[in-house]
Formats: C-alpha cells, structure tokens, sequence
C-alpha cells in the first residue's frame, strides 16, 4: 500500500473512531459514571473486537452479507435493539458508581462481542475494507486497514473515556447526573438513526 494511500486511510480511521457514536457514548457515560481506570477493559474490548469484526469483513464475512441481505439486517435490529436497552441502563442510572455498588462498566468481552452487533463498526468495517484493499495484494491491504484502525482506536476512544472522568466531579450532584444520564441515553439512541435508515 503506497504511504500516501496509508496516511488517507489513518486520517478515515480516526475520524471514524473519533466521532460520536454507540461505543463512544458508551464511553463517555462509563468515564462519567465509573471513572477512567474502571473503563479500561471496556476501551480494550472496542478494539479488540472491531479489529476483530474488521479482520472478519475483510477474510470473506462482507461477500457474505452482501448475498445475504437479511442477515446484515438482523445484525443492525440486533443491535439497534441491544443499544436501546444500554440507552435504558444509562438512562436510568442515578448515582456515580463506586466499586462497593452493585453497577458494573461494561466488561472486555462484553465491549468485544458488542462490536459484532454494532451498526456503526458494521459500517466502518464494511467501507474500510470496500474503499482501502487493492484486489492486486488483497491479504497484505486488509492487514495494513487492520493496523491502521489498532494504530488510531485505543486513543480514540480513550479520549471519550477521559472526558467522561474529568466531568465525574462535576457530575458527583444527583441531579446534574441525573439529567447527564438522560442526555447521554438520548444521544446514545440518536446515533443509532443514520445506521439503521
């Protein structure tokens, strides 16, 4: 892959990652209502299971889906529908957790398997691998996508993490948590919208 095709494709995988959607709402929730440390195995998960889902797309599951078109759609109402029930969970949350409290951020394996059904790494995966492999070296460009979104989703979606704790404080009255929550559980079904059109 010629290095000009390569910083393209950085600049496409940051800006992916970086820009709000489920798992980044998720994030920024879980820094608010957990605190940064506590949400690192949810930000590992993220990419472990989106560079998984990509390697996925990439070795022959996206020529799959394109002959079957129901299930891409089962995928995204899936999703769509496990994102509901998140928004609800966030929502409804009304006191920063502390480790003695029975809520939980979201664990690395749960992050993990939640990228399968996410509506938006569907897409990301799918345009990567659509847009930035070359038929010519084919396995070589689909590890290169793969290591350009491993090289750029860790910061990404950190960023989103760490804005979360930083607000923790400020967030520590109830009823500015309160209405934080129901913010984040209504931006968190918005995003949903243009994926699932």
């Amino acid at each position: 892959m010629p290095l000009d095709t390569f910083l393209t494709l950085l600049l496409f995988a940051f800006t992916t990652s970086i820009t709000p959607g489920p798992n980044n709402m998720m994030l920024f929730a879980s820094g608010v209502n957990f605190g940064f440390r506590r949400t690192i195995p949810h930000m590992i998960g993220i990419g472990a299971g989106f560079l998984s889902l990509l390697l996925g797309v990439g070795l022959g599951l996206g020529a799959i889906l394109h002959t079957v078109p129901v299930l891409y759609t089962t995928l995204k109402f899936a999703g769509g529908a496990y994102l509901l029930w998140v928004a609800w969970k966030i929502g409804s949350a009304r006191t920063i957790s502390e480790r003695q409290g029975g809520a939980e951020p979201m664990s690395l394996l749960s992050a993990a398997a939640f990228q399968w059904i996410n509506p938006k790494a569907w897409v990301m995966a799918v345009s990567a691998m659509a847009t930035y492999t070359t038929p010519d070296m084919y396995y070589a460009s689909v590890v290169m996508v793969g290591v350009a979104f491993a090289a750029v989703n860790f910061p990404s979606v950190s960023t989103w993490a760490g804005f979360g704790s930083v607000l923790r404080d400020w967030l520590a009255v109830p009823v500015r948590l309160k209405w934080f929550n129901i913010t984040m559980a209504v931006l968190l079904v918005l995003s949903l919208w243009p994926m699932l059109k």
